[in-house]
């Protein structure tokens, strides 16, 4: 769940986009655009169905295990080998973990107490915090008053969304903080891929399979620690899980690097303002999460405060 090509991604663990010339697709990327937003957006659904049965650990491990066999399954099929060298590998850990571990495990743990809709919207601050966060890492990111408006405009739309005027009333503080921290991670990580792995040479799906390799077996230690085995696997919770995975990293960055091929990663990039509002539908109408006025005004705000912080001088 992550755009590609800047440090300012929204959920997903990708790095560097390709440099190969765009072939020509057999799908028009209008339509491959609007899948790409639908399985991003319905994310957050998969995640609350899967916690339904497994700890918010085993729902993060079984993401990452099915997304890593995926984009194996792509490389075997491609014959691409896996990044080498200790150091590339190195800062693949730490890039797993800041991408991958910790907010996929974050949000999970998030949905235990708040809606899916609320946990997309959280998603949707990415851009803010990379914002605020390039302002001090990237020295060619330079502050104007538009960024500045809206960094601002998107405090206020997160504002919105929690009721603030009420005193957050009818809002799970440690739900809301722990999917904001997540969100967080994106752009934190982000600016140390771009600072360590940017050269490093490979296909973006052969350092991104290796990502996932690497928090699958973080993962593993962690849920090994902290959770017991699963008694049982529930069919819906199961195929959820299997779905955020395989789909949403597997089938999902295979059309997010055509589409950047083909059409540029700023139009790519737009998917991000899709996915809160794929989010919230899927929750109200399939899960049946309650949607205040103020829910869909302050996402907008935040959406309109994330747009205005993308804007760069020409």
């Amino acid at each position: 769940m992550s755009a590609p090509a800047t440090p300012r991604p929204t959920t997903g663990p990708t790095l560097s986009p390709p440099v190969t010339t765009a072939r020509t697709a057999r799908v028009d990327w209008r339509i491959r655009f609007a899948v790409l937003s639908v399985v991003w957006g319905f994310s957050f659904l998969l995640i609350k169905v899967g916690t339904e049965a497994y700890a918010p650990f085993q729902v993060a491990l079984g993401r990452v295990l099915s997304g890593a066999l995926a984009l194996l399954a792509v490389l075997l099929v491609r014959r691409e080998p896996l990044p080498r060298g200790r150091r590339t590998w190195g800062h693949l850990f730490v890039a797993a973990l800041l991408l991958n571990t910790i907010p996929f495990s974050l949000f999970s743990y998030a949905e235990l107490s708040i809606p899916s809709s609320l946990a997309g919207i959280c998603n949707a601050t990415s851009p803010l915090w990379g914002m605020a966060l390039s302002l001090v890492a990237l020295s060619e990111d330079r502050p104007t008053r538009r960024r500045f408006a809206g960094l601002g405009l998107g405090f206020l739309g997160v504002l919105t969304v929690l009721g603030a005027w009420q005193g957050f009333s009818g809002i799970d503080a440690k739900g809301t903080a722990l999917a904001l921290l997540a969100s967080l991670s994106y752009p934190v990580g982000w600016i140390y891929v771009r600072r360590t792995l940017a050269s490093v040479p490979g296909s973006p799906v052969a350092l991104t399979g290796a990502q996932l390799m690497l928090s699958t077996l973080q993962l593993l230690v962690v849920s090994a620690l902290f959770t017991s085995a699963p008694a049982s696997f529930p069919l819906w919770p199961t195929l959820s899980v299997v779905a955020l995975g395989a789909l949403g990293t597997g089938m999902a960055l295979q059309m997010q690097y055509g589409l950047v091929t083909e059409v540029g990663p700023t139009t790519a990039q737009m998917v991000t303002y899709f996915i809160p509002v794929i989010a919230t539908t899927a929750g109200v109408l399939i899960l049946g999460e309650q949607l205040h006025w103020n829910t869909p005004v302050g996402a907008a705000i935040v959406l309109a405060g994330a747009a205005l912080t993308q804007t760069r001088r020409r």
